[in-house]
């Protein structure tokens, strides 16, 4: 094939791909047309509405020995303690079912937390 050839092969390639873009047809074969979970949601997560519209997101490790907890300016782990809390020596997290009580250590704004679909209750 002559270098002439392959060039015209390249950009009319690159021309239909550039199109398809601004159409309906689908390109990508992976990508899927049901809806997706919220990306600001963390994957394998827990979310908890408090009041004062404070949220977080608690993810279980370590077989439920410990849990990450994440909030929107930073996240760390805290471990299982002998009382059934998870705590780090600053911060403090109690489950109980579809409720929490976190006390971060610095300011106590997350008050009557309850999961998402327990929230209405």
């Amino acid at each position: 094939m002559s270098r002439r050839f392959l060039k015209q092969m390249l950009f009319s390639v690159l021309i239909a791909l550039a199109v398809s873009g601004c159409g309906s047809m689908k390109v990508w074969p992976l990508s899927s047309d049901t809806a997706e979970a919220d990306p600001r949601t963390p994957a394998n997560s827990t979310e908890y509405q408090c009041d004062k519209n404070k949220k977080f997101y608690v993810r279980a490790i370590d077989k439920g020995a410990a849990v990450w907890v994440i909030l929107s300016n930073r996240e760390f782990s805290l471990a299982k303690d002998a009382s059934g809390r998870y705590t780090n020596s600053i911060a403090t997290l109690t489950l109980d079912g579809d409720t929490a009580v976190f006390d971060d250590g610095y300011k106590s704004e997350y008050l009557n937390c309850k999961t998402q679909s327990n929230k209405s209750k």
